[in-house]
């Protein structure tokens, strides 16, 4: 009986102590270690002067400070693809246009270097443990966040240890392993991984050099000391910096919207319509009753406008491009493109109850009227009519401009190459009321005095369909709605 007990009780024993062993020993879960994890955005911008302030502290000591902290970072200046992420963030948390900044969660958030010098680690330390703040303004713990599903180009920081995206394809569960646990080579047995030569990683006001390197499908992760028998490429040989793929360009997502809103502006214009109908009179006046002449006067002057304004939203886009080199016009310009968008939409407005020929910003002044119809006066031929619409384009920019350069500057922040279609769009929205007011003349379904009259017994009508639809674009790019 004795005997039996004695065995019992060495079995238990025996039992516990292997529980406690499989306890204690390293594991690599799907998911990571499992404790309380802080997790922040920020955002911060290469050659920013406050950020050469921010950035040695949040992204070089901290994460040596606070093992369990966690860093989302988006670069904005180098990497153009985030800077539309860091006006849906800003939007959405309220936080302002500051870099640097980081986002804790709703109403949580520290901007300007002198602010977060002063008050993160206070806040660090109030925290246990924080879900890491998304886009949409919902929260997620990191350890289930789909690291291939994170917008843009974003680089996560804990520890010695950083991962960065330069493409859209990776094993989220690897690459997180990889960021929190400690035991690298049992992370990666088994997996698909290539050794690469490190890259030095730029902040504002420093760089970080990493001893080691891998490329995890398109993210390359990077730690400091031992490569911890990590082995080699193929061959024995690291392979060169070439193997990294080249960060691809988002796409223009709810931009669209906006862009179409203002191009729906600038089509109900009033004083594109003027110069159509005095350019369609005096076709009239040269070949009275040929509608053929109309027809193609028409449209060869509608191409001549499609065309220049094409080329005029391309420089207007290099324009902005290249004052965005500028960092706080960078940071402030989608605020100052909404406060101009509603400033033009008031303007409008404006006319509808006190009309005024010629007004500011909404119609062609009074004083270029008089050159441009002598212009108009002299076309006979629609080869005459293409030629004249490259030169009244000039005439038409100073009541159609507004619009313009405020799409134009939502689009400098997308590389040119895509602006292309997305310029087209436009300008063949903008021309579409115009090719209906030839339709109409051609067809004989009215005249262009007729034409002519409607416009100018509706003008205030139609300055306040623009400035309705500019005033929502203006509050909508303010506050983020689209």
């Amino acid at each position: 009986m004795i005997k039996k007990l004695h065995f019992y009780i060495s079995l238990v024993l025996v039992i516990c102590l292997l529980g406690i062993f499989f306890t204690l020993s390293p594991q690599v879960s799907a998911k990571g270690p499992q404790q309380n994890y802080i997790s922040v955005a920020y955002f911060t911008g290469v050659g920013c002067p406050h950020c050469a302030r921010g950035d040695p502290l949040i992204l070089d000591e901290l994460p040596g400070e606070y093992p369990n902290l966690i860093i989302l970072e988006y670069e904005i200046y180098d990497l153009e693809q985030n800077a539309p992420l860091f006006e849906e963030y800003s939007n959405i948390y309220d936080a302002g246009f500051e870099i640097p900044m980081i986002i804790i969660g709703p109403e949580q958030y520290l901007t300007s270097d002198i602010s977060i010098i002063k008050n993160v680690k206070d806040t660090l330390d109030k925290l246990n443990n924080n879900p890491l703040p998304l886009i949409d303004g919902s929260s997620q713990d990191f350890q289930d966040v789909d690291l291939s599903t994170l917008p843009g180009y974003p680089k996560i920081w804990h520890k010695n240890k950083i991962a960065f995206k330069m493409g859209t394809e990776t094993d989220s569960t690897l690459l997180k392993n990889l960021l929190l646990e400690d035991n690298l080579p049992m992370v990666l047995e088994g997996q698909k991984y290539i050794p690469i030569e490190p890259e030095v990683v730029q902040l504002s006001g420093k760089d970080l050099e990493f001893d080691n390197a891998i490329l995890v499908g398109n993210w390359v992760f990077q730690w400091n000391g031992d490569r911890m028998g990590i082995a080699p490429a193929e061959g024995g040989v690291i392979l060169p910096d070439e193997t990294l793929p080249e960060p691809a360009q988002v796409e223009h997502k709810v931009t669209l919207a906006k862009i179409i809103s203002l191009a729906l502006v600038d089509a109900v214009n009033p004083c594109a319509f003027a110069v159509l109908l005095l350019l369609l009179t005096a076709i009239l006046a040269y070949n009275p009753g040929n509608r053929r002449s109309i027809l193609l006067a028409g449209l060869m002057f509608i191409s001549a406008v499609f065309v220049m304004y094409f080329i005029y939203g391309l420089v207007f886009i290099k324009f902005f491009q290249l004052i965005q080199t500028l960092n706080v016009v960078k940071i402030w310009l989608f605020r100052a493109l909404a406060v101009a968008a509603i400033v033009f939409g008031i303007l409008n407005i404006r006319d509808f109850f006190k009309y005024k020929p010629g007004g500011l910003g909404t119609e062609m002044p009074l004083m270029l009227r008089p050159r441009m119809q002598a212009v108009i006066a002299r076309v006979t031929s629609p080869r005459g009519a293409f030629i004249t619409g490259i030169f009244v384009t000039v005439f038409l920019l100073p009541c159609t401009i507004g619009p313009y350069i405020i799409a134009a500057g939502i689009l400098s922040v997308f590389d040119m190459l895509a602006n292309i279609p997305v310029l087209l769009l436009y300008n063949l929205i903008f021309i579409l009321p115009m090719m209906a007011i030839v339709a109409i003349v051609y067809l004989g379904l009215s005249g262009v005095k007729d034409v002519e009259e409607w416009k100018n017994r509706h003008i205030t009508k139609l300055h306040l369909i623009a400035g309705i639809l500019m005033l929502f674009v203006g509050i909508a790019l303010l506050l983020g709605w689209v």
